[in-house]
């Protein structure tokens, strides 16, 4: 299915329902699931998603997040990278749009004259308002924004620099909200290929849980598995996983609204669609998909970039 951009209805839904699954606010239903089911003894202390990227806690992340709200759980929203991204540029610059009719400017024409290189500030700009916008769908009870400049992919020592600046910002989370749970995307998995390298801004993050774990710094930790619904079929997408959450439907509405913050057309919000013009099939997938993968760390689990 392809996700449904503002200013247009596409095939296979009404308007009615394009202008509902960007608009519903929250609703509950109990939390089921054993590997990351909240007590009522926890619901005090808040839960904290890290999305490596804008977009991310929008394709895997999104159902977790609600079903900790529906549970009572006040739940914080980290961004942790501001995403600089030159490739999203050069597809906002050009004319004719490689999306086709599925892009969402008007006329499918852009060109926006961003810059596309290091640090992309029109990207950085663009891509926040969108996750701002997800994250309100969600209705998340704080958003925070590290503004880390996302150096993953430089050098080992660049590598291994970013690791500790995710480490320190996570370590002070962990300080201040005693008794949080942590929730971090399974970086050792998220590749659009199986066969090559993972993305590795996600790996830093986890590289960065799992020091944290070692030096029992984090007691309460899971994994959200983002690259899943690019890099397998539907039926193969649970492979591993501890815990396959089933969306209920309310919630998947809201996942859906968050999502389509992801491909709204809005200059006068600064919403250019930047994350529809990097990510087209994982949101197309997350979007249709009513499932999210939840990992613990495996045992066998090795830090690095290249692993």
């Amino acid at each position: 299915m392809t996700v449904p951009h503002h200013g247009a209805v596409p095939t296979g839904l009404s308007r009615r329902s394009v202008l509902t699954a960007a608009g519903l606010t929250a609703a509950g239903v109990a939390f089921q699931g054993s590997l990351g089911a909240v007590s009522a003894a926890a619901a005090t202390t808040p839960a904290i998603f890290y999305s490596p990227h804008q977009d991310d806690e929008a394709i895997g992340m999104a159902g977790s997040i609600l079903e900790h709200k529906a549970a009572g759980r006040p739940v914080y929203l980290v961004l942790v990278s501001k995403g600089e991204n030159g490739g999203i540029a050069q597809n906002l610059n050009q004319t004719p749009c490689f999306l086709g009719d599925k892009c969402s400017a008007p006329g499918h024409h852009h060109e926006l004259g961003w810059q596309e290189t290091w640090p992309t500030p029109e990207v950085v700009s663009g891509r926040t308002s969108e996750f701002n916008v997800s994250a309100k769908a969600l209705g998340v009870d704080k958003v925070i924004n590290l503004k880390l400049s996302d150096t993953a992919y430089g050098t080992d020592s660049e590598y291994d620099a970013f690791v500790q600046q995710i480490m320190g910002k996570v370590r002070a989370l962990a300080q201040q909200y005693p008794g949080a749970s942590h929730k971090f995307t399974a970086g050792w998995l998220d590749t659009t290929d199986p066969t090559k390298p993972t993305n590795a801004t996600h790996k830093a993050c986890s590289d960065a849980a799992y020091w944290l774990m070692k030096n029992d710094e984090l007691k309460d930790v899971r994994f959200n598995h983002i690259y899943t619904y690019e890099a397998f079929s539907r039926d193969q997408r649970d492979r591993g996983a501890d815990y396959v959450l089933n969306i209920p439907s309310s919630h998947m509405t809201k996942k859906r609204a968050a999502i389509l913050a992801y491909n709204t057309w809005d200059p006068n919000r600064n919403l250019y669609t930047a994350g529809y013009h990097s990510v087209p099939t994982m949101l197309e997938e997350a979007y249709s998909d009513p499932r999210e993968f939840v990992y613990a760390l495996p045992s066998n689990y090795k830090p690095g970039r290249g692993n």
